[in-house]
């Protein structure tokens, strides 16, 4: 498991005096601000942050080392990380985005069906973009206890008892 989350994304320049677009990944969005400093990707930068106010679709933020709209502007697309051990612990059946990409997932009768490739959320529930065993197609998958029974990190793999009409049909 990785020791750096990623807990949200800039999204370009807010304004002309090098405020920032922040999209928040948090369950409570406003948390990103107390996980600072946070990283970018590589861990080869790092980010104070200050959320100035809430607006569409995030938060206009301000980063110190930014004071003007092209700074901010170059910083757009930069995923945000926060350490792990800064996060709050999760309860047993809840997981972090990060550490679920990369796990293989099993059927109940243990054939491999594949790997997860990312998680979405589109409104409701999650789903694992799932790249099936042997091809370049994916399949998404509800992230609900029905369909994903067993989430063991330990030992990087997932069961599933995908719903009917999820995966192609066998030839």
């Amino acid at each position: 498991m990785s020791e750096r989350i990623p807990v949200g994304a800039i999204a370009g320049a807010y304004g002309v005096r090098g405020e920032l677009r922040v999209k928040s990944y948090c369950a409570r969005p406003e948390d990103i601000e107390t996980y600072s400093p946070l990283s970018s990707e590589d861990g080869t930068d790092s980010y104070t942050l200050a959320i100035l106010r809430p607006i569409k679709n995030g938060f206009a933020a301000r980063i110190t080392s930014v004071a003007t709209k092209e700074e901010a502007d170059a910083l757009k697309g930069t995923v945000l990380f926060a350490q792990r051990d800064q996060l709050p612990s999760l309860p047993d059946d809840e997981f972090y985005h990060a550490d679920l990409i990369g796990l293989e997932v099993y059927d109940t009768g243990g054939a491999l069906l594949g790997r997860v490739k990312t998680v979405q959320n589109h409104g409701a529930d999650d789903l694992l973009e799932v790249q099936l065993a042997g091809t370049s197609a994916t399949v998404f998958l509800p992230f609900t206890k029905a369909a994903v029974p067993t989430v063991d990190l330990t030992a990087g793999r997932i069961v599933a008892d995908p719903p009917l009409g999820i995966l192609p049909e066998d030839p």
